[in-house]
């Protein structure tokens, strides 16, 4: 999968900018976290119980003050539902009380965009955050053949989207960032972008997005207590202090 980024964007169409780190700005601006996987071993994310209040003491101390945990929901691989996710977010918030972790903590889904999904609109209960926002996903590989018209019918069933980590899909160019912004489509950068982790690309990419203003939300993507340790580096990125100075982020509105 690196090799195949590298390939794409040998082009150099993403400029990176001078690396340089600031004084630590924390998150405490953003007030409310958007994507993450903390319902222990239902999908990818947190595979138990302990891991999740780790994970979610670290979040804290970040300045988070909300998190919104986001599970995964792909036909192929993770069938969750919104039961199944529910059930999961009261055993958390359970054990958060008996551990006097005070912290909200509310839960909807990550989308992964096939047929099976296309199917549920307007038919079956999706789980949003905020003012109807719905997050969903694009393979890696390919984007979806009906992206647009599952875009179209989403909004016309008065859901908001936000597409998560739009940096990361190795396809999208400038063209099909601003397409996406032109069709009212909220984009969710990840923390990890900010400082290269996924690789240079996705950064340099994450840059770009961040200068054309089209970044709406952060989002931590968590998925393990490798992941929290790093979020710390972020607050002195440059591309962080840029983010935040740029007024684009909803975040604190949730």
């Amino acid at each position: 999968m690196r090799a195949m980024y590298d390939w794409l964007f040998d082009l150099n169409i993403f400029k990176s900018k001078k690396k340089e780190k600031l004084s630590a700005l924390d998150f405490s601006c953003l007030q409310t976290d958007i994507h993450s996987h903390l319902i222990p071993a239902i999908d990818d994310g947190s595979p138990d119980l302990e891991t999740s209040i780790k994970i979610i003491k670290e979040m804290k101390e970040l300045g988070y003050k909300k998190l919104i945990t986001t599970p995964h929901i792909m036909s192929d691989f993770y069938r969750n539902s919104p039961e199944i996710i529910r059930v999961g977010l009261e055993k958390l918030r359970h054990e958060l009380k008996n551990q006097s972790i005070d912290i909200e903590l509310n839960a909807a889904a990550e989308y992964y965009v096939d047929y099976d999904f296309e199917q549920k609109i307007g038919k079956e209960e999706l789980l949003t955050f905020g003012d109807n926002y719905i997050l969903i996903e694009f393979s890696f590989l390919e984007p979806p053949r009906k992206m647009f018209e599952t875009i179209y019918k989403l909004q016309m069933h008065e859901y908001k989207v936000v597409l998560a980590h739009p940096e990361r899909y190795p396809f999208f160019e400038k063209d099909e960032y601003k397409e996406l912004k032109e069709k009212n489509v909220f984009f969710q950068l990840n923390s990890l972008s900010l400082i290269g982790y996924y690789s240079k690309k996705v950064q340099e990419k994450s840059s770009y997005l961040i200068d054309s203003g089209y970044i709406n939300f952060l989002g931590t993507d968590c998925h393990n207590l490798k992941h929290s340790n790093l979020y710390e580096s972020c607050q002195t990125e440059r591309l962080w202090h840029e983010l935040v100075a740029s007024k684009s982020l909803l975040n604190n509105t949730l």
